[in-house]
């Protein structure tokens, strides 16, 4: 068991904040950093809406991992909270994580980012990420190509679907740490509240079961949440709200067949993440063009803190 040593002179802590443009595994990478599934994940861009919170912990150091939304120009109302997010998780941060893929050239949203990094005075580590997809000369190119920028203290190659390289990249993490306090508990891997976990992985379902414009108009609202008393189950009663009747549709299905393939994902990954049996209920709704309605945004959760 981890012992807290948090009091030891040496102990040391701070902030990372992950940025990067949508899609490049942002929030593969940081929970494959924690070792617990905290951000929700899909291929899809624009996934991570708010700015989410996994914490590293061992006996000299803690890490506070930040996940923000991928930078890129906002379509709507929405868009607009998303880059705040992503812009001021930049501020005040012990060292910004750049992502990048296996792309091998800087493209404009790259581009645009490193242009704002220049100017911040944080720490900056560039993480390559999908090297599994590079061969060996492919990867060095893509590191002199970034080296000549001249901005990042350091470069780390990794892949954070297997894994590849998270102990360097802790360690080099670990060099930019300063002596500071215990900010979370030990035992703590996150602080998000269990109910917006739990509207994550429904919507991270629903990611996986629509397509096209569907996934970005979607939110997922917890009613209730409540253990029984006598049973070890818990009930909760979660409405999907998407745009158009159109969308609901969709999202329901033939004869009901894809809200239950949704339910049941999400019931069965929730039961792992809970501990506990689930009876999950799963209603849909239509709020016209919310993504652009101030009211409907801060009501999903969605709003400045």
């Amino acid at each position: 068991m981890m012992k807290n040593n948090s009091s030891k002179k040496n102990f040391k802590s701070g902030f990372v904040s992950i940025i990067g443009r949508p899609n490049v595994g942002k929030s593969t990478l940081m929970n494959s950093l924690v070792g617990e599934k905290i951000a929700i994940m899909s291929d899809k861009p624009q996934t991570t809406r708010n700015q989410i919170r996994a914490i590293y912990n061992d006996d000299e150091m803690q890490i506070v991992f930040m996940d923000t939304p991928g930078i890129q120009k906002p379509q709507n109302r929405l868009g607009d909270y998303m880059l705040k997010v992503s812009h001021s998780s930049m501020r005040d941060t012990d060292v910004i994580l750049f992502v990048v893929d296996d792309s091998k050239s800087i493209g404009k949203k790259d581009s645009d980012i490193i242009e704002t990094l220049k100017t911040n005075k944080s720490k900056k580590i560039l993480a390559i990420n999908k090297i599994d997809k590079l061969s060996k000369e492919e990867l060095m190119d893509l590191i002199n190509m970034y080296s000549k920028i001249g901005i990042f203290d350091e470069i780390v190659p990794v892949s954070a679907l297997k894994g590849t390289n998270n102990d360097t990249l802790i360690k080099v993490l670990a060099k930019y740490m300063e002596a500071g306090p215990l900010y979370f508990p030990v035992d703590m891997i996150t602080d998000q509240p269990e109910k917006v976990l739990v509207s994550e992985i429904i919507r991270e379902k629903l990611l996986m079961y629509t397509d096209q414009e569907i996934p970005h108009g979607i939110a997922v609202d917890i009613e209730a949440m409540k253990k029984r008393k006598d049973k070890d189950i818990i009930d909760i009663s979660a409405v999907i709200y998407c745009e158009r009747e159109s969308h609901k549709k969709i999202i329901i299905g033939s004869q009901g067949r894809k809200i239950k393939g949704i339910g049941k994902a999400a019931r069965e990954e929730l039961e792992m993440i809970l501990g506990s049996k689930i009876f999950l209920e799963l209603w849909v709704k239509v709020k016209e063009n919310w993504r652009d309605r101030e009211n409907y945004i801060r009501s999903f959760g969605y709003e400045d803190k």
